[in-house]
């Protein structure tokens, strides 16, 4: 039995694929919040919708960065509270399309980076002062992993704050698009 590889979509296309499922997750489960909704925490701790968006805006832009400079002095000096919260001059509607255009560029990124192998070297921080060298295919999992981690986060911010399940609503949708065609 041969197999047509030309369907099989290679490794890129399935990454950009599947982190572009998760987006649309993520994005579904923060569709129509307003701006006072973005900033109100979940029933457990300090997150926040708008702070979720501007952490992962800013986590694949600083990832991103990292792998493109591959700095072998790197160090981490990222404020992390500050990248959780948004600040009072900071709107949820700019921020969703920071991470919007981002999410762009990153599967621009992943379609073109020359090798997925390659070696970047990981900058230091306190809880890692030993440099590291990860390819960038792991620290693009890594990105995706925290996509994915962060929108369950999300969900459950959404849930209670209006009641709206993210997978209720995709299972809607499906039902909706189904039924039309």
């Amino acid at each position: 039995m041969m197999i047509a590889t030309a369907s099989i979509p290679g490794e890129r296309e399935t990454l950009i694929e599947i982190w572009g499922d998760q987006r649309k997750s993520l994005l579904v489960t923060v569709d129509g919040i307003s701006e006072e909704q973005a900033r109100t925490p979940g029933p457990v701790g300090t997150l926040t919708l708008g702070g979720l968006i501007k952490h992962l805006a800013l986590f694949e832009e600083y990832w991103i960065a990292t792998i493109l400079a591959a700095d072998p002095n790197a160090e981490f000096d990222v404020d992390l509270e500050e990248r959780y919260r948004m600040a009072p001059d900071e709107t949820f509607a700019d921020w969703l399309d920071r991470y919007r255009r981002q999410a762009q560029l990153t599967e621009e990124f992943v379609a073109t980076v020359p090798d997925l192998d390659a070696l970047i070297p990981i900058p230091t921080a306190p809880w890692a002062p030993e440099r590291q060298h990860h390819t960038v295919r792991r620290i693009l999992l890594h990105m995706f992993r925290e996509n994915a981690h962060h929108s369950g986060h999300a969900d459950l911010i959404r849930e209670s704050i209006d009641g709206q399940s993210t997978t209720k609503t995709l299972a809607a949708d499906a039902i909706r698009s189904f039924e039309r065609g």
